[in-house]
């Protein structure tokens, strides 16, 4: 069976990594899956010069280690590069054939800073603002070297 290789770049995940343990040839294996949208291409619709953004949303299943890590480290609104393969995931259900597509995650860059990481998990404010502990204290606020989302080129220019 052939795989197709996917590159999804400068993508954001819609919630946190959703990690189990499921049983493989060698025991129990941690399985991760996530969801990651990114803005693929610049469309112009009826032809004129207003142009919008196309996002693309793609599910993808991590494993062993790497589910690990991405569950630990990422979180919603963590942005990523994933490089992966795409397969045929079709099978027979009550005499008819039931065509899908899976999703297999290679390898994936953490794009965010480590600050930016770090108040992501921790459930405070982000980069921008000043993050509060559990016990009501007010940390330092976090720096940040990444500029508003307004103030980034975009990720592709596509005419």
């Amino acid at each position: 069976m052939a795989n197709v290789q996917i590159f999804q770049r400068h993508a954001h995940l819609v919630g946190a990594v959703k990690l189990e343990f499921v049983n493989g040839r060698e025991g129990k294996i941690a399985k991760g899956v996530l969801t990651a949208i990114s803005n693929t291409r610049r469309a112009s619709r009826d032809g004129g010069e207003a142009r919008e953004e196309e996002s693309t949303a793609i599910q993808w299943t991590l494993w062993g280690k790497q589910a690990e890590n991405a569950a630990e480290y990422l979180g919603k609104g963590s942005h990523v590069n994933i490089v992966g393969r795409l397969r045929n995931n079709n099978y027979e259900k009550n005499g008819e054939t039931v065509y899908g597509m899976a999703f297999t995650a290679e390898e994936i860059d953490y794009l965010d800073s480590r600050a930016e990481s770090e108040a992501r998990r921790h459930g405070g404010q982000g980069a921008e603002g000043e993050t509060t502990s559990r016990s009501g204290e007010q940390a330092a606020p976090v720096a940040s070297t990444r500029k508003p989302r307004s103030a980034r080129q975009p990720a592709h220019a596509d005419a």
